[in-house]
């Protein structure tokens, strides 16, 4: 339930936004990264989940440049 809501989200930001949120992922994704090479990430799921919304994120934006 949870990704639908976030994929109406999506769905609904122009291709600005997106890219802006894309930006916002990637950064987290290595912050992320940098705290499990350093052993100071307790979830390290989240390292997965945010790498699926990035990949989200891109579909939407490759979906919206077709149209």
């Amino acid at each position: 339930m949870k990704t639908k809501a976030f994929l109406e989200d999506l769905r609904a930001k122009s291709a600005e936004e997106l890219n802006i949120e894309l930006v916002n992922a990637k950064k987290e994704l290595f912050n992320l990264r940098f705290q499990n090479a350093t052993n100071q990430l307790d979830n390290t799921a989240r390292i997965k989940d945010v790498r699926k919304n990035i990949a989200r994120i891109q579909t939407i934006i490759t979906q919206k440049q077709a149209v």
